[in-house]
């Protein structure tokens, strides 16, 4: 819910956006940026983002302005909470929709109480491998780049931590999960590593971001809602 005049979109405030799929999280600082400036008839106005999100994720992002900006450093670091629905018994290089199947497995083996097990060996600390389709530095260089001209490289494991993580659906070849982790986490390689552990492969397909530390999904509008409002102020200021 935005209730700010503009002025103080200026001067520094912390906004919670329902990101749509498809943007970038680029797209939607850029759109934000844009929106405000030129109902100000200002040139320039700082924006920045707490996270990004994948082009085909939605779901929140915090965006701050002016002064605000300031407090992104500490807003990156807070836990994020995800619903994630993962196909079971196939597998993709990028981990999600991004690219075609390139393996089918069987899942005939997989039941409720096989999902259970496996899925509480996912909590707590641990050393993940982030997709090679994923904005990792290898030598200077994006990961995603090398992977894009066909050299499949693995970015280094990093540190993260799965604080909660529990089945909400079990449908099909269809697993969705809530997942409540640190930062650095990529739900693609979590998906990745699940299917692995089932003894078959899996690959996200949907992937939405309900809670930041304390902000929540519920509280944040989506980029149609914010211009309306700009529009409303302009017509009020």
């Amino acid at each position: 819910m935005v209730n700010v005049p503009l002025k103080t979109l200026k001067e520094g405030s912390v906004l919670l956006f329902n990101k749509p799929m498809y943007w970038t999280s680029f797209d939607l600082v850029n759109k934000v940026r844009l929106l405000i400036t030129k109902a100000l008839g200002e040139k320039k106005l700082k924006v920045g983002h707490a996270g990004t999100l994948d082009p085909l994720a939605t779901g929140l992002m915090i965006l701050c302005t002016g002064k605000e900006t300031k407090s992104i450093t500490a807003m990156v670091g807070m836990d994020k909470e995800y619903i994630a629905a993962v196909r079971l018994g196939s597998t993709t290089p990028s981990f999600d929709l991004e690219t075609e199947p390139d393996n089918f497995c069987d899942i005939s083996h997989i039941t409720n109480e096989l999902i259970d097990e496996v899925i509480v060996k996912f909590k707590g600390e641990q050393f993940q491998t982030p997709p090679a389709f994923s904005a990792k530095l290898i030598d200077g260089k994006r990961a995603y780049k090398f992977a894009r001209e066909g050299d499949m490289r693995e970015p280094m494991p990093v540190k993260i931590e799965i604080k909660e993580l529990e089945v909400v659906d079990f449908a099909g070849d269809c697993l969705t999960i809530r997942v409540l982790c640190s930062k650095g986490t990529y739900i693609r390689s979590l998906a990745r590593d699940i299917g692995v552990a089932l003894g078959s492969g899996a690959h996200l397909i949907n992937l939405k971001r309900t809670r930041v530390g304390n902000f929540s999904l519920v509280d944040a509008v989506t980029i149609g809602e914010f211009e309306k409002y700009i529009e409303l102020m302009k017509q009020t200021e």
